[in-house]
């Protein structure tokens, strides 16, 4: 099988990326190439910032995959079924939403200012003038998978290479790696949302097997309505893969098995020392979005099904099992 002359490219943009906490945290995110009627995509639970170091591109049945999306088939939903090296990882679990694209290139990032917007109650309003002259879409918050592809085709259709996602990201297309690259950062740089000026934590002594949060976290513990804005549940998946679910504000950590991380109000965050680097990176996602968040705002939350949906999917244990 053919290598795509620009996957060096896409893996060095990936790379990139990657490894900047204000678009992309732990394994979130993916990016793909099409070449024919192959697309190469990030393999699920892999690290984009790992995209120089290792191989985590998986070639996938580019026609396949939207034939079985267009008939609705439930497998659809089973992005490894069309991996065209059986045994290998797993495709993205998001393999479906870069098949609806025409475009050659497709990236989805997490990028902080984008959710800053897309968890508020009326993510469209909250984004308002800010993508004039994109030729952008949004949809409201549905699972990762093939009932997402099928809404952002709806938006693809209309000829939008920009696509909101409520409680969950951005993803942008191009026929190029550059012209990406540069999409993205554009795209980025309009939803900019400045900080409010942080707290600095005042946790004393820290309890055995904690340390101090990060800094953005640690804000939020200190201010009363930011604090209410992280207690009042879920705000995108990644955060229920790696944190659970919502996030926990009491006096002292509790007993027994404790969450990744704990907000002590009017002090600080704590942080398990123990905890897995995707919590610690989604740990300071919370913090850096509440941070970027209006005043005020109307947050909208992840239901208590939507919250399910995501703990009991085999695709998300999978990728929570090879970031353990």
């Amino acid at each position: 099988m053919t290598r795509p002359p620009d996957l060096p490219a896409l893996a060095a943009l990936s790379a990139h990326i990657g490894a900047d906490p204000m678009l992309i945290q732990a394994a979130g995110g993916n990016t793909s190439v099409k070449e024919g009627d192959v697309m190469w995509i990030k393999a699920s639970g892999t690290l984009l910032a790992e995209a120089l170091d290792k191989d985590i591109f998986v070639p996938c049945d580019l026609p396949a995959m939207r034939a079985s999306l267009e008939r609705g088939e439930a497998r659809a939903d089973q992005p490894q079924e069309f991996a065209l090296i059986p045994g290998g990882l797993r495709p993205s679990i998001e393999t479906s939403l870069h098949a609806v694209f025409p475009q050659r290139v497709v990236l989805h990032a997490h990028c902080i200012y984008t959710l800053a917007h897309a968890v508020q109650a009326d993510p469209k309003q909250a984004i308002a003038a800010k993508l004039d002259g994109f030729n952008w879409g949004i949809v409201p918050y549905v699972k990762p998978g093939a009932n997402l592809a099928g809404h952002v085709r709806a938006i693809v259709a209309t000829g939008a290479d920009v696509v909101v996602l409520g409680n969950h990201g951005i993803i942008v297309a191009a026929e190029s790696v550059a012209e990406g690259d540069d999409l993205l950062a554009r795209v980025h740089d309009a939803l900019r949302l400045d900080p409010v000026p942080v707290q600095a934590a005042d946790l004393g002594d820290l309890p055995d097997g904690w340390v101090a949060g990060p800094p953005s976290l640690s804000h939020i513990a200190r201010d009363p309505a930011r604090l209410a804005m992280a207690t009042g549940g879920s705000l995108y998946p990644d955060h229920v893969i790696f944190c659970g679910v919502g996030a926990l504000a009491a006096d002292a950590p509790p007993q027994g098995d404790t969450p990744p991380f704990v907000l002590i109000p009017g002090k600080g965050a704590l942080l398990r020392a123990d905890a897995s680097a995707g919590a610690q990176a989604l740990a300071r996602c919370l913090g850096d979005v509440l941070m970027r968040v209006p005043e005020g705002a109307e947050l909208r939350y992840l239901t208590l099904e939507e919250n399910g949906a995501l703990l009991n999917w085999d695709a998300e244990k999978y990728r929570q099992a090879l970031n353990a």
